[in-house]
């Protein structure tokens, strides 16, 4: 299963393009309150073996260091992005970390976007909603339009409440981009009418900016899923374009 350093990359994104990736979690396990029947670092269960969250001050080096190699390589970066192996926001740390990331991008690489990648479990905390706010590109995960899908495909920790995670994502006022994983499962089927067309409510009641749609292209830890082609989920999601939605397309 992939495990990431604290800073990796740059590596090639199909969606965020040359992406020098940031990993707020363990380097040598997984930590998140999410349990994804499709993740690439695999099962919670299988990365116990370290819990240790790197600091602002670790990061601060980390980075540093790595953006004035590549820009003394002339690496390009598009963007810097934090996604690793796990949620990154259940970092203590994360609103200080993104001020630092901030000011370390403007000083290497002020055209580079700051990216997150996150479940949206923590947006209702002001402090992490506050931090989302500041960057570029804050990509928010619904992958189900009800409760019962998402214990079904996120498996989340207690607590969880798609209901409040609307809520808070309102906050943004359409600002932040939607990322949605299409895939079949033996009891879950993200083109299901049902949850296709609740789905297409939240998005038209939260009017983000733009939505990521992809799907299945690595291993994952559940048997049996399968990937929905590219021009499936053009079907799928033809009445959002069609009523103006701006919709990224990865197969």
């Amino acid at each position: 299963m992939v495990r990431e350093t604290l800073v990796f990359g740059p590596i090639h994104s199909r969606r965020l393009g040359s992406s020098l990736g940031i990993n707020l979690l363990p380097e040598n396990g997984k930590l998140c309150n999410f349990d994804c029947i499709y993740c690439e670092c695999g099962w919670n269960a299988d990365g116990r073996d370290d819990r240790r969250l790197p600091t602002e001050a670790e990061l601060r080096a980390a980075l540093e260091s790595k953006l004035a190699t590549c820009v003394e390589s002339g690496t390009p970066i598009d963007s810097i992005t934090f996604s690793g192996d796990g949620e990154p926001t259940i970092n203590p740390e994360f609103p200080a970390i993104i001020d630092t990331t901030l000011e370390l991008r403007d000083k290497y690489y002020p055209s580079a976007k700051v990216s997150v990648l996150s479940n949206a479990t923590r947006v209702h905390v002001p402090a992490v909603f506050e931090a989302l706010r500041k960057v570029d590109n804050p990509i928010m995960k619904i992958d189900a339009a009800t409760m019962a899908g998402i214990r079904e495909v996120n498996r989340p920790v207690p607590g969880y409440s798609l209901k409040r995670v609307i809520e808070a994502l309102k906050g943004f006022h359409g600002d932040f981009v939607l990322q949605t994983m299409f895939l079949e499962s033996p009891s879950f089927r993200t083109s299901d009418p049902d949850n296709l067309s609740r789905w297409m409510d939240i998005v038209r009641e939260l009017k983000p900016r733009e939505i990521m749609v992809y799907t299945i292209d690595r291993a994952t830890p559940m048997q049996g899923l399968k990937a929905v082609s590219a021009e499936r989920m053009a079907e799928l999601v033809a009445p959002l374009v069609a009523e103006g939605f701006k919709i990224q397309i990865r197969g």
